[in-house]
């Protein structure tokens, strides 16, 4: 259909593609899982620069660390709760 090569070629000049009657050049997914890949090595090699021993120590046993027991419980000393009457509040009555 003629409207319809009329309306690709449109969206293809106004989203900056190329106008040319030959189609972009095929994806090649082992090609595209090589380069991911070799990003992913390049980003562990400069966060193994980026850290010290100690750091690193540090977020591998991140998990095993010792955690203090929750203290309290979910109520806090400004909230109020209309049940519960101050002590304050009966002995300036």
């Amino acid at each position: 259909m003629v409207w319809h090569d009329d309306a690709m070629g449109f969206l293809r000049r106004l989203l900056g593609g190329s106008t040319d009657a030959d189609p972009a050049l095929p994806f090649d997914p082992a090609e595209a899982e090589a380069e991911e890949r070799a990003h992913e090595l390049e980003l562990a090699r400069s966060e193994q620069d980026r850290l010290g021993e100690l750091q690193e120590r540090q977020l591998r046993y991140a998990d095993y660390a010792w955690q203090p027991p929750a203290q309290g419980g979910p109520r806090r000393a400004d909230d109020e709760d209309p049940s519960e009457s101050s002590p304050v509040a009966d002995e300036e009555t």
